[in-house]
């Protein structure tokens, strides 16, 4: 059977996507400097040794931004700072605060196929795998599901037009493209400031207001922190869901007998997002900073370098996965590093988890037909950071 990274050419230039095998588990571009991490052992250790592997890396990109963003980017701290941050934001993010979702997920599930009812075709991505999970964390967030558009424009076109290994090499428009990011996103700074601003006056009962009201070790954070925190829940918050969704799709696509028994036994759902994540991950790669020299993989990496490790290629890592590079709705277990570990695990990892699996659901209770339309094939991000589908036509019946 051909892959579904064959059938739909995912990203030409990952070799790894293809079954071929890095030589080395640990590889310095001489170009650019950069450490590249790809076997499973070793991604895994730099993402539980944060004192050796920081996150703190934007001073040694090729480009920069103002630091005005940057404050309360929890991507870019270690522990202490970084758990102050996480302690204050997990609060929205508890399994309670899950299990009281589930009803809403559903509904707003519902209303959006519905919405799409009569088409004669659904695109899975713009009709329901990116405006759920962005109304949901709206809501969370206590902004209206109404701008979710203005949202969607910015994130896609920050994701197409700016890459974690532009920044960090260079090159002659690099610098112009994380200017024009910037560009892109002061909307959404401004957007938000006037949110953050709002509950000031008028708190709520929503995550805004909450971090507005926080306070730990007797400080609160500054206006410019939340609105940094909350526009980096609100992208992150739902760019993974919508690639989890289309992913998983195109995946038991490409496998009628898998699709066939997932829809049979419904216990087989988690199982399928789980491995779509594994197969398809949505972000290939992160970016780290050598603290101090250190040995890994049998490469001496010294200190102050860039170490790009590639979760996508882990994922893959036949060292740690049996026939890595097939689709199995049934493996298990599955220890895939798609959410990170560790300090940096994704706090939104159990909502994309409830969202994949209520939306799942619904959509195999509702179509008895559902796959891709082979006159109008999937598109995906071009980004070498990201794997997922950007447009997703579906024929369903």
């Amino acid at each position: 059977m051909t892959s579904v990274v064959e059938r739909w050419n995912i990203h030409p230039g990952h070799q790894w996507l293809r079954g071929v095998r890095p030589d080395q588990t640990v590889q310095l571009d001489e170009e650019t400097g950069v450490w590249h991490v790809y076997g499973y052992q070793e991604v895994f250790e730099v993402l539980t040794q944060p004192k050796t592997f920081s996150s703190k890396t934007a001073h040694l990109f090729s480009v920069q931004v103002d630091d005005v963003y940057s404050q309360g980017d929890m991507s870019q701290l270690d522990p202490p700072e970084q758990t102050r941050y996480r302690k204050l934001v997990s609060h929205g993010f508890t399994p309670r605060v899950i299990a009281e979702l589930e009803s809403r997920i559903g509904k707003i599930t519902e209303d959006l196929l519905d919405e799409a009812t009569g088409k004669g075709q659904l695109d899975l991505v713009a009709d329901l795998a990116y405006p759920l999970p962005v109304i949901v964390i709206s809501e969370l967030l206590g902004i209206p599901a109404s701008d979710r558009e203005f949202f969607k424009n910015i994130a896609f076109a920050v994701i197409e037009g700016t890459t974690g290994a532009a920044l960090i090499s260079g090159g002659d428009d690099a610098q112009a493209q994380a200017d024009a990011a910037v560009e892109r996103v002061k909307a959404l700074v401004d957007y938000m400031r006037e949110q953050v601003l709002d509950r000031r006056r008028t708190p709520r009962e929503d995550l805004i207001s909450r971090l507005v009201a926080a306070e730990q070790d007797g400080t609160r954070l500054t206006d410019q922190e939340i609105i940094n925190i909350a526009n980096i829940l609100l992208f992150t918050g739902h760019i993974t869901t919508t690639m989890l969704l289309g992913n998983t799709l195109v995946c038991l696509d490409n496998d009628p007998e898998q699709f066939a028994r997932v829809r049979a036994d419904r216990s087989l759902v988690p199982g399928a997002l789980e491995e779509g994540l594994r197969v398809l991950t949505p972000s290939a790669a992160l970016t780290r900073r050598s603290a101090t020299e250190v040995k890994l993989g049998g490469q001496v990496i010294p200190e102050e370098k860039v170490v790009m490790i590639w979760p996508g290629a882990a994922n893959r890592d036949p060292a740690k996965f049996r026939d890595p590079d097939v689709y199995d709705v049934t493996r298990d277990p599955n220890p895939h590093l798609s959410f990170g570990h560790g300090v940096h695990f994704c706090i939104g990892a159990p909502l994309a988890r409830a969202e994949g699996r209520i939306a799942m659901n619904i959509l195999l209770d509702r179509y008895a037909e559902l796959g891709t339309d082979p006159d109008n094939p999937p598109s995906f991000f071009p980004s070498p950071d990201m794997i997922g589908a950007k447009s997703l036509p579906l024929r369903v019946r």
